[in-house]
């Protein structure tokens, strides 16, 4: 069983960035795709950032496309996601997770493992 750990969250304030890393236990993900989501409080689950097994590929949500930025380094099972420009409407959990195959994934159910999730609150 693979297990994903997630730190970096916070508290900070509209237009202040934060760096979120996610590392994995074991190295069983360095192959495969990873990604990032988020639960907004009364909101449902939803997709931020995927990046493919060698970070050649990385996809966005529209929400934080051109503010968050998403890497890792190639065959490691470590990924970070990079937050500028914070909005208050970006507080939510964030839950890092790896994807069952080597691309960038969108979709929830592309995911095998998930991490705690680590919070972050944006103030305006």
């Amino acid at each position: 069983q693979e297990r994903l750990v997630e730190s970096g969250g916070g508290t900070v304030q509209a237009g202040d960035s934060l760096r979120l890393s996610c590392t994995a236990s074991r190295r069983t993900t360095s192959n495969n795709g990873m990604g990032w989501f988020r639960r907004a409080p009364g909101k449902e689950r939803e997709f931020v950032a995927a990046i493919n097994w060698d970070g050649a590929t990385k996809r966005y949500s529209d929400s934080v496309s051109g503010r968050f930025t998403i890497s890792r380094e190639k065959g490691k099972s470590s990924v970070y996601l990079q937050m500028n420009s914070l909005k208050p409407e970006d507080t939510a959990v964030y839950y890092c997770a790896a994807a069952l195959r080597a691309m960038a994934t969108t979709g929830a159910d592309g995911y095998r493992y998930w991490g705690q999730g680590t919070q972050v609150t944006v103030s305006a």
